[in-house]
């Protein structure tokens, strides 16, 4: 069937009415599929008219170890029938499901996203920018100035010539996107600011989360926001399911008597993982006296960089345990300094 889902709606209808003339009445009615680019809407769509509807974490589904193993679409549905059936039924890992996002969810992690994307695409320019002056000798030319466009006409390459006009005008082109990129990051900050302060101060939700984690000192907005939209608004079990979720668990290999680590699962939300532990590193530098930044300076006393990488993943994954606790409990970390409120 192509991607249509009245015609997938009529068709599970279809199937019920042929079980109904035979005399079994289907009172339930599962639906799973690969969890892909797509999103969650079809999932939401057949929920709204009465159909379980699941999305499957493809990697959680075993496969054939083959070197060149059959692949084909029969045989990946019969595969995924037979891991969610076994699912169904309640047996353990034969497949794991993806949580499916409200819309309002959905719609609350676009800003963050967005906001990700455009710091992406300003580094892009800036390096095509510094990589076009390069080529003429050019390594001192400021893009932080507001006049760096005004610039590009008194500026001279290292053989004391002024740039060449096709090269002036492409360097001009690429600050006019720079200041668009800015100017739309500079937007989605202001009206993220503009929501927090809308938002009831007494109110529980996401808003209430932000705002706590804006309070550690070393956390900003934009990794509270980040860190409740992507995860911690989450009904999460425990610490090890929010520690499996940022894919900051470990992936040992054991096998008779070889015990190896080969390092992080990476099974996780890649934002968060990521963002973990670049505020693990800035809460060094803000909490010296909380007891995590003791905890890691008394396990990295020997100096290697090798001790403080390893060290500085598991920091991470206690520290989002912490605030973890925070935005449930409303207890922080030991020792960790809050801001006024």
């Amino acid at each position: 069937m192509d991607a249509d889902a009245p015609s997938l709606l009529k068709l599970l209808q279809r199937w019920r009415d042929e079980a109904g003339r035979t005399g079994r009445q289907i009172k339930r009615i599962a639906v799973a599929y690969e969890a892909a680019g797509d999103g969650f809407w079809l999932a939401r769509w057949l929920r709204a008219r009465g159909i379980e509807a699941y999305a499957i974490h493809p990697a959680s589904v075993a496969v054939s170890r083959e070197h060149r193993r059959a692949k084909t679409d029969r045989l990946d549905t019969e595969l995924l029938m037979r891991a969610f059936l076994g699912w169904l039924r309640g047996e353990k890992r034969h497949c794991s499901m993806a949580p499916i996002p409200t819309l309002e969810e959905e719609d609350a992690r676009r800003p963050n996203r967005e906001r990700e994307t455009l710091v992406g695409d300003k580094t892009r320019i800036i390096n095509h920018i510094k990589a076009i002056l390069a080529r003429f000798g050019i390594r001192s030319f400021r893009l932080s100035l507001r006049q760096a466009a005004d610039r590009l006409e008194t500026i001279r390459t290292a053989e004391g010539t002024p740039l060449p006009d096709n090269t002036r005008a492409e360097l001009y082109r690429f600050l006019e996107r720079l200041s668009l990129v800015r100017e739309q990051i500079r937007t989605i900050e202001q009206e993220r600011l503009r929501r927090l302060a809308a938002a009831p101060a007494a109110a529980n939700g996401p808003h209430a989360m932000v705002r706590l984690l804006a309070r550690v000192i070393g956390v900003g907005v934009e990794t509270a926001d980040m860190l409740v939209h992507e995860m911690l608004s989450r009904k999460l079990r425990d610490r090890r399911a929010v520690a499996r979720y940022a894919g900051l668990t470990g992936s040992p290999d054991e096998s008779g008597k070889r015990r190896r680590e080969k390092g992080l699962a990476r099974a996780g939300n890649a934002r968060v993982r990521r963002g973990m532990i670049q505020l693990a590193w800035r809460f060094l530098r803000f909490q010296k006296d909380s007891g995590l930044a003791r905890w890691f300076q008394a396990r990295t006393a020997d100096g290697r960089k090798t001790t403080r990488k390893t060290m500085i993943v598991a920091l991470a994954r206690k520290l989002l345990i912490g605030l973890w606790r925070l935005v449930i409990t409303g207890e922080p970390p030991q020792g960790v300094t809050l801001r006024a409120a």
